[in-house]
């Protein structure tokens, strides 16, 4: 099985044609992370001495100071390499969604050459950490898989065209549950299709670290002096936010950035992390790793939904054996905000949902319709 991979890269070019070397930029990226040039070069295999001869040459090239050094406090980053590794990280977050998918297809097109085989489980699915890591270990285990991001909309969709294997879409437990089902009502077939559990996760509003602006909940998003980071139409967290908003009684007018959106939860967190919003609506994964702070506000569950008859299926069944790993669950637990419970079970709609599902607003064929129209993003 190949591994494909592909890296967001960018440069920094001055008017003068000099470019900043990339080594620095993984350098900043290192003391941003360990808190100290000493910490960071130690972490990246690269000498006391040679990182600081590299922090001077950019130093000088830019102009400004990049690195603070305080007695006890190890290195500080400047205004400039704060706004040099948010750049870093917003440019991943925004495209590593679109570039594991590619890389994913890569993978899976060489996989069949190499082992002569169109055996290949297709995976459309809402983008989320769990299911990365579940890609991550298919691919480490031998099973060729592709998965592509998009829409839960457009993957629940894509099942009922017999367009993939696999449809990722997430689900809100509580008092939103019954609305969320019935946008997805078109493509649930009770009796032919079954939904494998694989992650609960936290969702709630992204806020700058230590929550300077006092953010508490839904209510606060009216407040003018708030700007809010926004997931794009189509979205399930956009749908939950509607939801959420409606509930509190604030039109989506009164919400200061609402029409700004991101395509995914990590891009969000970038947005926040960067200063050019005060909060926005995610999972709790990215807002650890941004170093920010994170208001519980509703528990989603994290399905993927296949047809009953491909249950027998070698590689459905290899996948099965994966997601009921011990070791698997142990790193979706470690995913902060996500939790591994009914992780690989096997459930009728109907006991995943119960009556929740309801009437249809509208037939599946009318829906598999309505999918062949529908636009692809992150969810």
């Amino acid at each position: 099985m190949f591994e494909v991979s592909i890296e967001p890269r960018w440069s920094l070019r001055l008017d003068t044609g000099e470019t900043l070397p990339q080594r620095t930029m993984g350098l900043l990226l290192a003391v941003a992370e360990h808190g100290s040039l000493l910490r960071a070069c130690a972490a990246i295999g690269m000498s006391y001495r040679h990182g600081w001869a590299l922090v001077r040459e950019a130093e000088a090239l830019l102009g400004l100071p990049l690195l603070r050094m305080e007695r006890g406090k190890g290195s500080r980053l400047s205004p400039l390499a704060e706004k040099l590794v948010w750049a870093d990280r917003r440019i991943a977050a925004r495209l590593s969604p679109t570039l594991d998918s590619l890389a994913s297809e890569l993978a899976a097109e060489i996989g069949r050459v190499r082992q002569e085989r169109d055996q290949l489980l297709r995976i459309r699915a809402s983008h989320g950490f769990a299911v990365e890591a579940l890609h991550q270990w298919l691919s480490r285990a031998g099973l060729l898989n592709e998965l592509r991001y998009c829409s839960s909309s457009d993957a629940v969709a894509a099942l009922a065209l017999d367009n993939c294997d696999l449809a990722g879409f997430h689900i809100p437990s509580g008092e939103f549950e019954r609305e969320v089902l019935q946008h997805y009502r078109a493509w649930l077939l009770p009796g032919k299709q079954r939904v494998i559990g694989l992650a609960t996760r936290r969702v709630g509003l992204i806020v700058a670290r230590g929550d300077p602006k006092k953010i508490f909940g839904i209510d606060d998003l009216a407040r003018g002096d708030l700007r809010f980071i926004n997931r794009q139409a189509g979205s399930g967290t956009r749908l939950l936010l509607d939801l959420l908003l409606r509930k509190a009684g604030i039109q989506p007018g009164q919400v200061n950035g609402y029409e700004q959106c991101e395509l995914t939860h990590a891009a969000v967190a970038a947005y926040v992390a960067s200063g050019m919003a005060d909060v926005g609506l995610g999972v709790e994964t990215p807002a650890r790793r941004f170093n920010l702070d994170f208001v519980p506000i509703q528990t989603e569950r994290y399905f993927l939904l296949c047809n009953q008859r491909r249950l027998d299926d070698p590689l459905l069944r290899q996948m099965l054996h994966t997601l009921g790993s011990a070791s698997f669950h142990e790193a979706i637990d470690l995913l902060p905000g996500y939790q591994a419970g009914h992780c690989g079970q096997v459930f009728e709609l109907e006991q995943a949902f119960g009556d929740l599902l309801g009437q249809a607003a509208r037939t599946p064929r009318q829906g598999q319709r309505r999918a062949r129209h529908r636009g692809t993003g992150a969810n």
